[in-house]
């Protein structure tokens, strides 16, 4: 039986939702083992005073294997 821990991240990009993705993935895989999934919980972007995105954000919840 294996059990999996659940943890919440926010990643940005001033590219895309998906590089913003890729980027938390690729920041927590450095610290964290066994990363399994990753959903995208919700997805937003900050906007300049002249009306442009300037930052795209994701919250993610990763779930890796647990080994405690």
């Amino acid at each position: 039986m294996s059990a999996y821990k659940i943890i919440e991240l926010v990643g940005t990009s001033s590219k895309s939702w998906e590089d913003a993705t890729q980027q938390a993935v690729a920041h927590a895989s450095k610290t964290v083992r066994n990363l399994r999934i990753a959903e995208v919980v919700q997805q937003d972007a900050t906007i300049d005073a002249k009306g442009k995105i300037k930052e795209y954000r994701v919250k993610l919840s990763l779930s890796f294997k647990y080994e405690g």
